[in-house]
């Protein structure tokens, strides 16, 4: 039973911050849930698919926000998209060993920490023009990671798409909250197909979950999150990686 974690209810409170922060940048949240249940000490069997369903819930609310803000490129989505979405079914249908698991979670997350330091993926005014076997081997290779680890993809694609100056900053985080979303779902039926099944205590975690990332999805559409407690979910973070990677 996730109830059985130790200092469960600790864990549920910060559960709508991260989701909140998260939310505010287009993302769905999974490797700040990840890294979050990592230090809780969840079972890895646990972890992913209870990150994929978080994921379904606050990216949708936030793909929502950005979509009526009139930020979302329908033809750069489709162009990840296109290829994402099967490999995000074959990474979910993928039983990886605990111990392999936990690293490449770890190695992933450092790309969560970079972004929220705003390390890589800056704005440029120059937009180039993607190709489309170039977004489909961007989408597949992050589709299948994510299916893998139970992560939505966005952490990465949005500096990507930033990195090659294939979109704007609020674009990319519109583009980023749809292809979290179809590959979340994509890599949960990977995982169904595996004969998993969610515990009923995260669906308690998806209601806190929604909360947080409405409010982020609203403020995060007009205006920016606030720096001191983005550093904080940096910290946190760091601590996961850390543990996941080394302990």
């Amino acid at each position: 039973m996730i109830s059985d974690v130790p200092h469960f209810w600790v864990f549920l409170c910060i559960l709508p911050v991260i989701a909140f922060l998260y939310a505010g940048v287009g993302h769905g949240g999974a490797s700040g849930y990840l890294a979050l249940m990592s230090l809780f000490s969840f079972a890895p069997e646990t972890m992913k698919p209870t990150a994929l369903l978080l994921n379904l819930f606050v990216a949708g609310t936030s793909f929502c926000y950005y979509y009526r803000s009139g930020f979302f490129n329908g033809k750069l989505f489709l162009y990840f998209a296109v290829a994402s979405i099967p490999m995000a079914y074959l990474g979910g249908a993928i039983d990886i060993d605990s111990s392999i698991y936990k690293v490449i979670l770890g190695v992933l997350l450092i790309f969560a920490i970079l972004k929220m330091l705003n390390v890589f993926g800056k704005e440029k005014a120059q937009i180039r023009e993607i190709k489309i076997w170039q977004g489909a081997l961007v989408g597949g290779l992050i589709g299948f990671f994510s299916g893998l680890v139970g992560i939505g993809g966005g952490i990465i694609l949005s500096p990507v798409i930033l990195l090659l100056h294939w979109g704007k900053m609020k674009e990319a985080a519109a583009v980023s909250a749809l292809f979290i979303w179809v590959n979340s779902a994509a890599g949960l039926a990977g995982q169904f197909s595996n004969g998993i099944v969610l515990n009923s205590q995260s669906f308690l975690m998806v209601g806190l979950a929604v909360f947080g990332g409405f409010l982020g999805s609203y403020y995060g559409s007009r205006k920016m999150s606030s720096l001191g407690v983005r550093y904080m979910l940096v910290i946190v973070l760091v601590a996961a990686s850390i543990k996941l990677i080394f302990v």
